[in-house]
């Protein structure tokens, strides 16, 4: 059963990673809709689109049973709760393991 928690470990850094991915692509969507960045720059461009390939499918997946708020958009901060509870529960069942 320890042989679990380096596996638990690993899933729990890929969606650290993701959470950080989903926090950069709500800051950039902001800059963006500010005109702070330009889209037209490749380097912007090309990092947007990364970021928005990413997190879509799962923004999405959300935003089919959110309400509309009148263009507010709520997805992301439940995909990050979700994220965080996730996490929550890897720690836990980790800990449970190394204790017994």
């Amino acid at each position: 059963m320890v042989l679990l928690v380096p596996i638990l470990n690993v899933i729990d850094i890929i969606l650290g990673l993701y959470w950080w991915v989903v926090i950069i692509s709500v800051v950039m969507s902001w800059l963006v809709q500010f005109g702070v960045i330009n889209t037209h720059n490749r380097f912007v461009h090309m990092l947007g689109s990364a970021v928005h390939q990413m997190t879509e499918p799962a923004l999405r997946t959300i935003r089919r049973y959110l309400p509309n708020f009148g263009g507010l958009d709520f997805s992301p901060i439940i995909l990050l709760l979700a994220i965080y509870l996730v996490r929550s529960y890897l720690a836990i069942a980790a800990a449970k393991l190394v204790t017994g």
